[in-house]
Protein backbone atom coordinates (compact mmCIF):
# COMPACT_ATOMS: atom_id res chain seq x y z
CA UNK A 1 0.00 0.00 0.00
CA UNK A 2 1.21 3.02 -0.98
CA UNK A 3 1.50 6.31 0.76
CA UNK A 4 -1.24 8.93 0.78
CA UNK A 5 -4.46 10.63 2.10
CA UNK A 6 -8.02 9.30 2.19
CA UNK A 7 -10.78 11.13 2.43
CA UNK A 8 -13.67 9.28 4.84
CA UNK A 9 -17.39 10.29 5.53
CA UNK A 10 -17.71 9.65 9.27
CA UNK A 11 -21.15 8.54 10.63
CA UNK A 12 -22.68 9.91 13.39
CA UNK A 13 -21.49 8.06 16.30
CA UNK A 14 -18.28 6.99 15.14
CA UNK A 15 -15.05 8.53 16.74
CA UNK A 16 -12.44 9.67 14.79
CA UNK A 17 -9.97 6.43 16.14
CA UNK A 18 -13.17 4.41 14.73
CA UNK A 19 -12.28 5.55 11.63
CA UNK A 20 -8.52 5.15 12.05
CA UNK A 21 -8.87 1.47 12.76
CA UNK A 22 -10.93 0.69 9.94
CA UNK A 23 -8.97 1.88 7.34
CA UNK A 24 -5.75 0.00 9.10
CA UNK A 25 -7.71 -2.97 8.81
CA UNK A 26 -8.77 -2.25 5.28
CA UNK A 27 -5.07 -1.41 4.65
CA UNK A 28 -3.10 -3.50 6.59
CA UNK A 29 -1.01 -0.29 7.45
CA UNK A 30 -0.41 0.27 11.48
CA UNK A 31 0.65 3.85 10.55
CA UNK A 32 -2.25 5.64 9.91
CA UNK A 33 -3.33 8.83 11.43
CA UNK A 34 -6.17 11.22 11.13
CA UNK A 35 -6.46 14.87 10.94
CA UNK A 36 -9.16 17.40 12.35
CA UNK A 37 -10.89 15.46 15.21
CA UNK A 38 -14.77 15.20 15.01
CA UNK A 39 -16.77 14.59 17.88
CA UNK A 40 -18.74 11.33 17.51
CA UNK A 41 -22.09 13.16 16.88
CA UNK A 42 -20.92 15.25 14.12
CA UNK A 43 -21.00 14.12 10.44
CA UNK A 44 -18.62 14.06 6.92
CA UNK A 45 -15.22 15.09 6.33
CA UNK A 46 -12.44 13.24 7.88
CA UNK A 47 -9.19 12.74 6.58
CA UNK A 48 -6.87 9.75 7.40
CA UNK A 49 -3.00 9.88 6.83
CA UNK A 50 -1.71 6.47 5.85
CA UNK A 51 2.06 6.00 5.50
CA UNK A 52 4.89 8.73 5.51
CA UNK A 53 1.72 11.01 4.40
CA UNK A 54 0.88 11.15 8.57
CA UNK A 55 4.12 13.25 8.59
CA UNK A 56 2.40 16.08 6.68
CA UNK A 57 -0.68 16.17 9.81
CA UNK A 58 0.66 19.08 11.33
CA UNK A 59 0.84 21.39 8.66
CA UNK A 60 -3.53 21.42 7.99
CA UNK A 61 -4.07 22.04 11.54
CA UNK A 62 -4.37 25.64 10.60
CA UNK A 63 -6.20 24.74 7.70
CA UNK A 64 -9.99 26.59 7.67
CA UNK A 65 -13.13 24.26 7.93
CA UNK A 66 -16.37 24.43 6.14
CA UNK A 67 -19.52 22.97 7.80
CA UNK A 68 -23.25 22.47 7.65
CA UNK A 69 -25.02 23.33 10.64
CA UNK A 70 -28.28 22.57 12.16
CA UNK A 71 -29.45 24.69 15.33
CA UNK A 72 -32.58 24.05 17.81
CA UNK A 73 -33.49 27.71 19.33
CA UNK A 74 -35.64 27.65 22.34
CA UNK A 75 -33.07 25.26 24.73
CA UNK A 76 -30.30 25.28 26.55
CA UNK A 77 -28.20 22.39 27.24
CA UNK A 78 -24.58 21.92 29.28
CA UNK A 79 -23.37 20.72 26.37
CA UNK A 80 -24.41 23.51 23.96
CA UNK A 81 -25.53 20.73 21.77
CA UNK A 82 -29.10 18.47 21.45
CA UNK A 83 -27.29 15.70 23.04
CA UNK A 84 -26.76 17.68 26.28
CA UNK A 85 -28.91 17.79 29.67
CA UNK A 86 -31.41 20.74 29.15
CA UNK A 87 -30.81 23.43 31.56
CA UNK A 88 -33.55 25.31 30.08
CA UNK A 89 -36.50 25.53 27.60
CA UNK A 90 -37.71 29.03 26.98
CA UNK A 91 -39.44 28.42 23.53
CA UNK A 92 -39.79 30.46 20.42
CA UNK A 93 -42.85 32.17 20.93
CA UNK A 94 -42.66 35.70 18.77
CA UNK A 95 -39.86 35.17 16.92
CA UNK A 96 -39.20 36.12 13.88
CA UNK A 97 -36.95 34.82 10.74
CA UNK A 98 -35.98 38.29 9.62
CA UNK A 99 -34.51 38.21 13.54
CA UNK A 100 -32.96 34.73 13.39
CA UNK A 101 -30.96 35.45 10.23
CA UNK A 102 -29.34 39.40 11.38
CA UNK A 103 -28.42 37.81 14.59
CA UNK A 104 -26.75 35.00 12.82
CA UNK A 105 -24.80 36.99 10.06
CA UNK A 106 -23.44 39.23 13.27
CA UNK A 107 -21.01 36.60 13.87
CA UNK A 108 -19.17 36.93 10.57
CA UNK A 109 -15.67 38.41 11.01
CA UNK A 110 -13.62 38.53 13.89
CA UNK A 111 -15.32 36.86 17.25
CA UNK A 112 -14.47 36.22 20.91
CA UNK A 113 -16.14 33.10 22.08
CA UNK A 114 -15.76 31.17 25.07
CA UNK A 115 -15.09 27.29 24.30
CA UNK A 116 -17.52 24.93 25.91
CA UNK A 117 -16.77 23.53 29.40
CA UNK A 118 -17.21 20.43 27.24
CA UNK A 119 -14.60 20.29 25.19
CA UNK A 120 -10.80 18.83 24.62
CA UNK A 121 -9.11 22.18 24.72
CA UNK A 122 -6.83 21.64 27.72
CA UNK A 123 -6.36 24.24 30.99
CA UNK A 124 -3.63 23.51 33.38
CA UNK A 125 -2.82 20.42 31.50
CA UNK A 126 -6.40 18.55 31.76
CA UNK A 127 -9.21 18.52 28.99
CA UNK A 128 -12.09 21.13 30.11
CA UNK A 129 -14.26 17.68 29.65
CA UNK A 130 -12.46 16.18 32.77
CA UNK A 131 -13.08 19.47 34.80
CA UNK A 132 -16.99 19.12 33.94
CA UNK A 133 -17.96 15.55 34.68
CA UNK A 134 -16.32 15.90 37.68
CA UNK A 135 -18.51 18.76 38.97
CA UNK A 136 -15.38 21.30 38.96
CA UNK A 137 -15.69 24.53 38.09
CA UNK A 138 -12.54 26.33 35.79
CA UNK A 139 -11.62 29.62 34.88
CA UNK A 140 -12.37 29.89 30.67
CA UNK A 141 -10.83 32.73 28.82
CA UNK A 142 -12.35 33.73 25.48
CA UNK A 143 -10.32 34.03 22.57
CA UNK A 144 -10.40 35.13 19.27
CA UNK A 145 -11.71 33.31 16.49
CA UNK A 146 -12.59 34.00 12.59
CA UNK A 147 -15.51 33.05 10.99
CA UNK A 148 -14.81 33.66 7.47
CA UNK A 149 -18.54 33.64 5.92
CA UNK A 150 -21.99 32.35 7.00
CA UNK A 151 -24.31 31.44 4.51
CA UNK A 152 -28.01 31.21 5.82
CA UNK A 153 -29.78 28.45 4.39
CA UNK A 154 -33.57 28.79 6.23
CA UNK A 155 -35.30 28.90 9.45
CA UNK A 156 -38.81 27.78 11.16
CA UNK A 157 -39.56 30.07 13.79
CA UNK A 158 -42.38 27.89 15.27
CA UNK A 159 -40.19 25.23 15.10
CA UNK A 160 -37.77 27.13 16.67
CA UNK A 161 -35.16 25.29 13.54
CA UNK A 162 -32.56 27.24 11.58
CA UNK A 163 -29.61 25.71 9.10
CA UNK A 164 -26.50 27.61 7.83
CA UNK A 165 -23.21 26.88 6.41
CA UNK A 166 -20.10 28.25 7.75
CA UNK A 167 -16.48 28.59 7.03
CA UNK A 168 -14.51 29.23 9.98
CA UNK A 169 -10.80 29.22 11.59
CA UNK A 170 -9.27 26.75 13.45
CA UNK A 171 -10.24 26.69 16.91
CA UNK A 172 -13.72 27.38 16.32
CA UNK A 173 -16.59 25.69 18.37
CA UNK A 174 -19.33 25.98 15.77
CA UNK A 175 -21.65 25.09 18.87
CA UNK A 176 -21.03 27.57 20.81
CA UNK A 177 -21.78 29.80 18.15
CA UNK A 178 -25.38 27.83 18.05
CA UNK A 179 -25.38 29.02 21.80
CA UNK A 180 -24.11 32.36 21.67
CA UNK A 181 -27.12 32.97 18.64
CA UNK A 182 -29.84 31.85 21.15
CA UNK A 183 -28.94 34.16 23.97
CA UNK A 184 -28.16 36.85 21.41
CA UNK A 185 -32.03 35.73 20.11
CA UNK A 186 -32.83 35.47 24.03
CA UNK A 187 -34.40 32.10 23.68
CA UNK A 188 -31.55 29.81 23.74
CA UNK A 189 -30.20 27.56 21.31
CA UNK A 190 -28.35 24.52 20.53
CA UNK A 191 -26.00 22.59 17.86
CA UNK A 192 -28.91 19.60 16.59
CA UNK A 193 -26.95 18.63 13.86
CA UNK A 194 -22.85 18.94 12.49
CA UNK A 195 -21.34 17.60 8.81
CA UNK A 196 -17.98 19.39 8.00
CA UNK A 197 -17.97 19.59 4.33
CA UNK A 198 -14.32 20.96 3.62
CA UNK A 199 -10.97 21.03 5.43
CA UNK A 200 -8.43 22.86 3.23
CA UNK A 201 -8.12 21.84 0.30
CA UNK A 202 -10.02 18.76 1.04
CA UNK A 203 -13.73 18.45 -0.10
CA UNK A 204 -16.55 15.95 1.46
CA UNK A 205 -17.26 15.02 -2.41
CA UNK A 206 -13.77 12.88 -2.54
CA UNK A 207 -14.94 10.97 0.62
CA UNK A 208 -15.38 7.42 0.89
CA UNK A 209 -17.91 5.70 3.95
CA UNK A 210 -16.23 3.18 6.06
CA UNK A 211 -19.00 0.37 4.87
CA UNK A 212 -18.10 0.94 1.68
CA UNK A 213 -14.38 0.96 2.59
CA UNK A 214 -14.73 -2.42 4.13
CA UNK A 215 -15.61 -4.27 0.82
CA UNK A 216 -12.88 -2.60 -1.05
CA UNK A 217 -9.99 -4.58 -1.75
CA UNK A 218 -6.34 -3.28 -1.44
CA UNK A 219 -5.91 -1.64 -5.28
CA UNK A 220 -9.61 0.03 -4.80
CA UNK A 221 -8.69 1.72 -2.08
CA UNK A 222 -5.38 2.83 -3.66
CA UNK A 223 -7.35 4.29 -6.55
CA UNK A 224 -8.91 6.64 -4.26
CA UNK A 225 -5.79 8.10 -2.30
CA UNK A 226 -4.49 11.36 -2.33
CA UNK A 227 -1.01 12.14 -2.90
CA UNK A 228 0.78 13.54 0.15
CA UNK A 229 1.48 16.93 -1.60
CA UNK A 230 -2.02 16.96 -2.30
CA UNK A 231 -3.14 19.78 0.86
CA UNK A 232 0.31 21.89 0.47
CA UNK A 233 -0.89 23.96 -2.13
CA UNK A 234 0.67 27.12 -0.15
CA UNK A 235 4.16 26.15 -0.05
CA UNK A 236 6.17 26.76 -2.63
CA UNK A 237 8.18 24.45 -5.05
CA UNK A 238 11.61 23.18 -5.27
CA UNK A 239 13.24 21.35 -7.92
CA UNK A 240 16.21 19.21 -7.08
CA UNK A 241 18.69 17.29 -9.56
CA UNK A 242 20.89 14.30 -9.39
CA UNK A 243 22.72 13.50 -6.25
CA UNK A 244 22.22 16.92 -4.19
CA UNK A 245 18.07 15.09 -4.01
CA UNK A 246 19.36 12.28 -3.09
CA UNK A 247 21.15 13.80 -0.36
CA UNK A 248 17.99 15.71 0.37
CA UNK A 249 16.83 12.25 0.77
CA UNK A 250 18.88 11.90 3.62
CA UNK A 251 17.80 14.66 6.24
CA UNK A 252 21.31 16.78 4.07
CA UNK A 253 21.09 19.95 3.67
CA UNK A 254 21.77 21.92 0.18
CA UNK A 255 23.52 25.19 -0.80
CA UNK A 256 20.73 27.14 -2.44
CA UNK A 257 22.13 27.66 -5.94
CA UNK A 258 22.00 23.81 -6.48
CA UNK A 259 18.05 24.84 -6.27
CA UNK A 260 15.43 25.53 -8.68
CA UNK A 261 13.09 27.81 -7.22
CA UNK A 262 9.45 27.58 -9.45
CA UNK A 263 7.08 28.92 -6.80
CA UNK A 264 7.70 31.24 -3.92
CA UNK A 265 5.67 30.19 -0.82
CA UNK A 266 2.04 31.51 -0.49
CA UNK A 267 0.42 30.71 2.46
CA UNK A 268 0.91 33.09 5.47
CA UNK A 269 -1.69 32.36 8.31
CA UNK A 270 0.58 33.06 11.51
CA UNK A 271 1.45 29.90 12.44
CA UNK A 272 4.80 28.13 12.55
CA UNK A 273 5.14 24.49 12.63
CA UNK A 274 6.64 22.31 15.31
CA UNK A 275 10.37 23.73 15.21
CA UNK A 276 9.25 26.95 14.53
CA UNK A 277 9.56 27.62 11.12
CA UNK A 278 6.96 29.87 9.64
CA UNK A 279 4.55 28.19 6.79
CA UNK A 280 5.20 31.10 4.78
CA UNK A 281 8.72 30.21 3.91
CA UNK A 282 8.04 26.55 3.61
CA UNK A 283 8.46 24.30 -0.08
CA UNK A 284 7.79 21.00 -1.51
CA UNK A 285 10.45 19.49 -3.17
CA UNK A 286 10.43 17.58 -5.84
CA UNK A 287 13.36 15.56 -8.31
CA UNK A 288 14.04 17.66 -11.46
CA UNK A 289 14.20 14.30 -13.00
CA UNK A 290 11.48 12.36 -11.92
CA UNK A 291 8.82 14.44 -10.37
CA UNK A 292 8.63 12.26 -7.31
CA UNK A 293 7.82 14.51 -4.10
CA UNK A 294 10.70 13.92 -1.97
CA UNK A 295 9.53 16.20 1.26
CA UNK A 296 9.07 19.68 2.61
CA UNK A 297 12.31 22.27 3.61
CA UNK A 298 12.39 26.02 3.71
CA UNK A 299 15.40 28.73 3.43
CA UNK A 300 18.38 29.28 5.66
CA UNK A 301 18.78 32.82 5.18
CA UNK A 302 22.29 33.11 7.12
CA UNK A 303 23.63 29.95 5.71
CA UNK A 304 22.06 30.18 1.61
CA UNK A 305 21.12 26.79 2.14
CA UNK A 306 17.48 25.19 1.75
CA UNK A 307 17.04 22.70 5.18
CA UNK A 308 14.87 19.31 4.99
CA UNK A 309 11.75 20.02 7.14
CA UNK A 310 10.17 16.40 6.69
CA UNK A 311 12.01 13.84 4.37
CA UNK A 312 9.17 11.80 2.82
CA UNK A 313 11.03 9.52 0.13
CA UNK A 314 13.33 7.22 0.49
CA UNK A 315 16.75 5.64 -1.21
Amino acid sequence: MRDGILILNKPQEWTSHDCVAVVRRATGVKKVGHGGTLDPMAEGLLPIFIGKSTRIMEYLDSDSKTYRCRVKLGIVTDTQDIWGTVLESRGTKGLREEEIKEALMSFQGEISQVPPKYSALKVKGKKLYEYARQGLDVDIEARKVRVHEIEYEGADPERGELQFKITCSKGTYVRTICHDLGQKLGCGGVMSGLVRLKSGRFDLAEAVRPDELKSMDKEDIEKRLLPPDYPLEGFGVLEIKGDRGDFFRKGGSVSWKQVKEKEKPRQDRGFKTGRGIPYSRLYRVYSLETGEFLGTGFRDDEKDILKADKVLAAL
